[in-house]
């Protein structure tokens, strides 16, 4: 007779090699993309204090950091624009000599193995800070799509893989596929911010784009953080109105939400571990809290674990070259 207990999990977890064999999630470097904030100039590099280890990059600056991602494996990276100049319906998104239209195209020429993404959204390009032209003090809905639809035909013509509209307005992946349709793009990809939250883990990228509001702030337009089923609704409305992928934002906070999506759709699903993440585990790391890459790779494996197929994450660089060492 077989003595207790009979069943031993621990057979399996007593070498590393034989716990990567049957470990049941897996990430990969080609699924993590990297956000990077560019602007315009040449040589320029100004660091982010609230993000350390990231800057507000040149394009020359931005290839190079994007191209050591790739020597990594890294999948991606998301555009974020920092323009010289804002106006009130935020123009600079779509001028073809922006720094995100001019940084597509290096990166097409420079780094083509990278999927390029672009963020679509106005609030770095209004000088109020909203995600779209004003009525009073209110984000204009209807007034707002047609021109987060001509920012993402500038991308797409400049050579953006995929667009990625963060606004939360409602109607805006209908008005981006007709018109990047329309404009011939037919075969750009969407991935839709469906879930996006009014979190409080947004600070540091506010302090990175410039894009803090100059009053009150955007839980019209973003989702309250105690809402699930709104979550799902979002999600089904940007697919139906032709979402390629859906992301859900924050990523650690709402690995619940990641899960609930996950179950409920069959399109691909991005999760971002935003700015706020970031930061916290860079801070804590500082203090000798935390051992920093344990913990790095811990988290991104959790949003894995919950359902994403894509993670947008500061940490892909160092995630990857992690990866690939081990």
């Amino acid at each position: 007779m077989s003595r207790f207990p009979t069943v031993r999990p621990r057979r399996l977890r007593r070498r590393g090699a034989l716990r990567r064999m049957v470990a049941e999630t897996r990430l990969d470097p080609s699924q993590l993309v990297l956000p990077m904030f560019v602007v315009a100039g040449e040589d320029v590099e100004r660091p982010i204090r609230s993000m350390p280890g990231h800057a507000q990059l040149s394009v020359d600056r931005a290839v190079k950091v994007a191209a050591a991602a790739a020597t990594r494996g890294v999948g991606g990276v998301i555009l974020f624009g920092i323009p010289d100049e804002k106006d009130d319906i935020g123009s600079p998104a779509w001028d073809p000599d922006g720094p995100v239209p001019r940084a597509l195209e290096a990166l097409a020429a420079e780094v083509p193995a990278l999927v390029r993404w672009a963020d679509v959204c106005l609030c770095e390009y209004t000088s109020h800070g909203h995600c779209g032209p004003l009525s009073g003090e209110t984000v204009d809905n209807d007034a707002t799509l047609p021109l987060l639809a001509r920012a993402a035909v500038a991308y797409a013509a400049a050579g953006a893989d995929v667009v990625a509209p963060s606004d939360m307005m409602d109607g805006r992946v209908a008005a981006l596929r007709a018109g990047l349709d329309d404009a011939g793009h037919d075969n750009i990809a969407i991935c839709s911010y469906a879930v996006k939250y009014a979190s409080a883990y947004y600070g540091p990228f506010r302090d990175a784009a410039g894009s803090t509001p100059s009053f009150g702030d955007r839980r019209s337009y973003q989702m309250d953080p105690p809402n699930r089923r709104e979550a799902r609704r979002e999600a089904l409305l940007d697919i139906d109105e032709g979402a390629d992928m859906v992301m859900v934002k924050p990523a650690g906070p709402y690995l619940d939400i990641v899960s609930e999506v996950r179950r409920l759709v069959d399109v691909p699903i991005a999760a971002y571990q935003v700015s706020g993440e970031f930061s916290m585990i860079q801070a804590a790391a500082e203090r000798d809290w935390i051992d920093r890459d344990r913990v790095m790779a811990e988290s991104l494996i959790g949003i894995a674990r919950a359902g994403a197929d894509v993670i947008l994450t500061y940490f892909a660089t160092e995630a990857a070259t992690m990866l690939q060492e081990s």
